[in-house]
């Protein structure tokens, strides 16, 4: 056998060697040289080289992640973090590592230091030693924040609820060397904290945003959850080891940091002095509440044993749910692993993404409860879904289910949804408490001229705010009459119509009464956006007792389905997927009754007059002028002009288009600043109710600025209504080609209103897996998506979206299904000449998937709504100056096309309406018009035609004019040049200056040029054109051919 191995090894050996000259063999039998065998040697041996270097890289990456796991490990552990845990950047992508962050922290931690040390002992001790009599001699002996800086471990950004806003969610770990002793000496009394830990996710609302230094104009900062806090005393507090008692100061602690930076609590730190929205974002109003009905557990683990284990028996369950600082407990079920609970609560929701709910399950003992398993939900998953109801599994217990239905209330300032949202109320079995129709929020803003029980010593006022027989207490102020709390205060209403509120000013510690107040939530619910916001007088109290407060009141309505989704799976049965039976599929979207019916707001921005001159030098002694510039906002968009350089008097002319709905309480904004190098002046504000203008259709008036000495502003309000026929079509575009502005974008001729009702049969993931799907829209540059549903090879969206529409004839829908994680499921595209060839300008049913599965389809409904101005009837006129010819408006699309200066327009081609015959040289389409709003005469160049050619080669044609009998610069035009054709299309506007009386005495010249060669100034004329716009009738805005004439010709 070692023979026979022997002699294959040297078999194999010779046969390798064969193979090395193969490559010589078979170059002779091909007839190459030696150089080609050479070249291939050298081609392999590159080859090989890379390979061997690519090899070792990724070996060396192998051994690298492999170090760097271990390190952050260690890291990790050395940071307190359990085993086997890692920083959120190494798990979630989507967060990032903040290195640089750290290191300005730690060198930044002495100065953080000087800092704590200044405000504990300047601030602090002050404000104790004031709190109580027996605190007089309280001190801070030693302040040392040690030289173990705050580390964050990962950062991760959101991008807020609105563009005025930014999230910042930073896991934050502080393990310290901090050293604070305190001494009270009346007492001999010393403690003292020798190192802390705290571990938690901060999150940082970067608000408002704001178009001037520092960008933000205040931070927010606030834990979501309750973070994990470990304290080491010394001194006195050493008694404190005793774990009952260790357990309770850090209780204490904890419920006092949570008092000031658990949600709700936050911290505002203003970054911008006189911040106006600080007592809004101090106290905004919640996003939302959600309720909870705690319907049951299946399958928990038994916890009960007896006889050393050898008998098994159950457990007695009950259920724990925290909402940050919200908590509650159900009752106790005894003896049963399959528990029905049947209860219902609600809790308020300040922050989505983020705020989570966490449901803890513990069995019941006289000694310790044991745990069963606990769930966290985010919020923004029942934010998305409106009503969730499912069965979700215990995490940390081993086994079992919990159920739960949670639903979405918004927050409306309507009150015509009370009696829905009563008489739904009344159908719902809820305990331990009715369910609530409304929520209260009070703010408690300050007091004045309380009165003094004893003479000459100022009270210590607290108030308390009750609402039935729930009670919430505002923090004392010591010494004074006049306190201010800037505190909130949060209650549900079950009957709003039927319910007070009470309000008690007592003077702590004694708790002597200083003033009460009894409010009807009635009156609430007469005033406007539910909101009483004005200072109280005291009853009980002084003559000039006042109590400042702002009472808000908002309806809670569940806008989703009342059967909210499929039913839950039953016990011991897996969740079924979900899908929809085709035979069960709806033929039609179902639209809510509000789609499709917004309208359009078109703003002309045309003036001001007598604004503040705010641009003054040698200390005001030197009086010059303003830069003003306008910044409109309505239906949350923001519209920001021009700025006119040095003019008290500016002109902008320019127009702004918003899609807006018939919602109470909305408003036109604008606001004038004068533009500046550092911060920009306040040139005074105005607005309009929009209401106003959708009743009345057109508000075009000048309106005074108001918080200044002086200026008004010109507008003009214009609302368009959807029209669902294309007679008006053309009209409208050939309209809005006259009416487009200078600057600006193009005007809209249409409203495209799409709902997106669902999907069927989409792909799934991995063969077996259903997507969690959305839908992204697009028109133009502008695009919208819908919600991401749960997975789901038929999801339901229910949404609707809305597009300006420029030109119905050549743009498009374009629709992509997407999976959550940006994977393609589908798309779709609609011509809109689809929606205008269709009865009543809209689209219903199912349509196919292009890219998805065989049967993949979405159902949605488009509808197209025209939009009719008021100037609509402005048409064509019919009469031609000069043998000029009326072009009739084209039937067929008309096309746009970019001239100079970035204008847009219509475009009339040759082939879309009968042409004149033929002249000698040519034909040049003209439209003359005067724009009355504007004192401005246009000129738009549509096209030449039929051009003479004056050499072999094609012109490189283009249009010049001039306002006669001035030749000055001002006064001429140019169209950019054409290149090489004798039918050039140029669909360019030009607008001068003038009264309707001098522009009837000017004439205007044309002339069609054609430009010689590069190197060349010279210019060949092809034609030109002379009209006496006296004989124009440029009221009419009339659309032309006219026959152009030699240049030697006289006018």
């Amino acid at each position: 056998m070692e023979r026979r191995g022997a002699g294959l090894a040297a078999l194999g050996a010779l046969g390798r060697r064969l193979l090395w000259a193969l490559p010589a063999y078979a170059a002779g039998l091909l007839g190459l040289g030696a150089g080609a065998l050479v070249l291939a040697l050298a081609l392999y041996a590159g080859w090989r080289r890379r390979r061997r270097a690519r090899e070792r890289g990724m070996r060396l990456a192998a051994r690298l992640q492999r170090d760097e796991e271990a390190a952050v490990r260690a890291a990790a552990a050395g940071l307190g973090a359990a085993r086997g845990e890692l920083p959120a950047w190494v798990s979630f992508p989507d967060v990032e590592r903040a290195e640089w962050l750290n290191k300005v922290l730690a060198q930044a931690w002495p100065f953080f230091g000087q800092y704590m040390e200044k405000l504990l002992v300047e601030n602090i001790a002050p404000s104790i030693r004031a709190s109580n009599t027996h605190l007089q001699t309280f001190t801070f002996t030693k302040v040392d924040m040690g030289e173990k800086p705050l580390r964050v471990l990962g950062v991760r950004a959101h991008p807020g609820a609105h563009k005025k806003q930014i999230l910042l969610d930073l896991n934050i770990s502080y393990v310290g060397d901090v050293q604070i002793d305190v001494e009270v000496k009346k007492f001999f009394c010393k403690a003292g904290v020798k190192g802390m830990q705290l571990h938690g996710m901060l999150r940082i609302i970067l608000e408002p945003l704001l178009g001037d230094v520092p960008i933000v104009g205040a931070l927010t900062m606030f834990f979501i959850r309750r973070p994990i806090l470990d304290i080491n005393w010394t001194g006195m507090t050493n008694l404190l080891d005793i774990p009952g008692l260790s357990s309770m100061s850090d209780t204490m602690i904890m419920d006092a940091i949570s008092s000031y930076l658990v949600l709700p609590n936050r911290l505002l730190v203003p970054l911008v002095p006189d911040l106006h929205e600080a007592a809004q974002l101090r106290c905004p109003l919640p996003r939302g509440v959600v309720r909870v009905h705690l319907r049951g557990a299946r399958d928990l683990r038994s916890k009960d044993r007896f006889m050393g284990g050898l008998v098994e028996g159950k457990s007695d369950p009950y259920a724990v749910l925290r909402v940050g600082t919200q908590v509650v407990t159900s009752r106790v079920i005894d003896d049963n692993l399959n528990p029905t609970w049947d209860e219902v609560y609600e809790f308020i929701v300040h922050e989505v993404p983020g705020q989570e709910m966490e449901v803890e399950l513990f069995d019941k003992d006289p000694d310790q409860d044991d745990l069963l398993g606990r769930m966290k939900l985010d919020f923004g998953e029942v934010l998305k879904a409106r009503v969730l109801d499912k069965w979700f599994p215990l995490q940390e217990g081993g086994q079992g289910r919990l159920h739960l239905r949670l639903e979405w209330l918004s927050l409306m300032s309507d009150a015509s949804k009370l009696d829905q949202v009563l008489e739904r109320n009344r159908t719902i079995v809820a305990k331990p408490d009715p369910p609530s129709a409304a929520i209260l929020v009070v703010y408690l803003d300050r007091a004045e001229d309380l009165p003094m029980k004893k003479p000459g010593k100022e009270p210590n006022p607290m108030v308390q705010v009750s609402v039935q027989d729930v009670t919430r207490e505002s923090k004392v102020v010591y010494n004074t009459s006049a306190p201010v709390w800037e505190d909130a205060f949060r209650f549900f209403l079950h009957d709003p119509v039927n319910q007070d509120v009470d309000i008690q000013v007592k003077d702590d510690p004694r708790q002597s009464s200083l003033g009460s107040l009894s409010l009807p939530l009635a009156r609430l619910l007469d005033s406007p956006e539910l909101t009483l916001d004005q200072p109280f007088q005291l009853q009980h109290s002084g003559p000039g007792s006042r109590l400042y407060m702002k009472l808000v009141l908002r309806v809670l309505f569940l806008d989703a389905p009342e059967d909210g989704g499929p039913p839950p799976t039953p016990s011991g049965q897996p969740d079924p997927p979900a899908t929809t039976d085709s035979t069960h599929r709806p033929t039609h979207a179902s639209p809510d009754p509000q789609f499709g019916t917004e309208h359009v707001l078109r703003i002309h921005l045309l003036e001001a007059e007598n604004l503040i001159a705010k641009d003054n030098f040698f200390k005001g002694v030197v009086r010059g002028r303003s830069d003003p510039y306008a910044k409109v906002r309505v239906a949350g968009k923001v519209f920001r002009s021009r700025v006119v350089k040095e003019d008290l008097n500016p002109r902008w002319n320019e127009v702004y288009e918003a899609i807006v709905d018939d919602v109470p309480g909305q408003d036109v904004e604008f606001d004038l600043f004068d533009k500046d190098i550092d911060k920009d002046d306040f040139l005074g504000r105005c607005k309009v109710p929009l209401r106003r203008v959708l009743s009345s259709r057109i508000v075009d008036e000048w309106l005074p600025l108001e918080e200044v000495k002086s200026g008004r502003l010109h507008v003009r309000l214009e609302s368009l209504a959807p029209s669902p026929s294309t007679a008006l079509l053309e009209q409208v575009l050939h309209t809005n080609s006259l009416l487009q502005p200078a600057r600006g974008e193009e005007l809209s001729a249409a409203l495209l209103s799409v709902f997106v009702d669902r999907a069927a049969d989409l792909p799934l993931r991995k063969g077996s897996k259903p997507p969690a799907a959305f839908a992204s829209l697009a028109v133009r540059d502008v695009s919208a998506k819908t919600k991401t549903c749960t997975p789901s090879a038929e999801p339901v969206w229910d949404e609707g979206f809305s597009f300006l529409i420029k030109r119905p004839h050549v743009e498009s829908l374009e629709l992509q299904v997407k999976e959550e994680g940006g994977q393609p499921l589908g798309a779709l595209s609609l011509p809109l000449p689809q929606l205008l060839a269709s009865e009543g300008l809209a689209l219903d049913g199912w349509f196919p998937l292009a890219g998805g599965g065989p049967g993949s389809q979405i159902l949605l409904r488009a509808q197209l709504g025209v939009l009719v101005s008021q100037q609509v009837e402005v048409g064509a006129g019919s009469v031609s100056p000069a043998g000029g010819d009326a072009a009739p408006h084209p039937a067929e699309a008309p096309g746009e096309e970019c001239g100079t200066g970035g204008l847009r327009q219509r475009l009339l081609p040759a082939d879309s309406h009968p042409e004149p015959a033929e002249g000698p040289l040519g034909r040049l389409q003209l439209t003359l018009w005067y724009y009355g709003e504007e004192r401005k005469l246009v000129a738009i160049v549509h096209a030449c035609r039929k051009l003479r050619a004056v050499s072999k080669e094609l012109p490189d044609p283009y249009v010049s004019l001039v306002l006669l009998p001035d030749r000055s610069r001002s006064t001429k035009r140019k169209t950019s040049v054409q290149k090489k054709t004798l039918n050039p299309d140029f669909n360019e506007r030009f607008e001068w200056d003038v009264s309707l009386e001098e522009a009837s005495r000017r004439k205007l010249e044309a002339h069609v040029k054609s430009t010689v060669s590069f190197m060349s100034r010279e210019k060949e004329v092809l034609g030109k054109i002379h009209l006496d716009l006296a004989q124009v009738d440029l009221s009419e805005g009339g659309t032309h051919w006219y026959e152009l004439r030699d240049e030697r010709s006289s006018p």
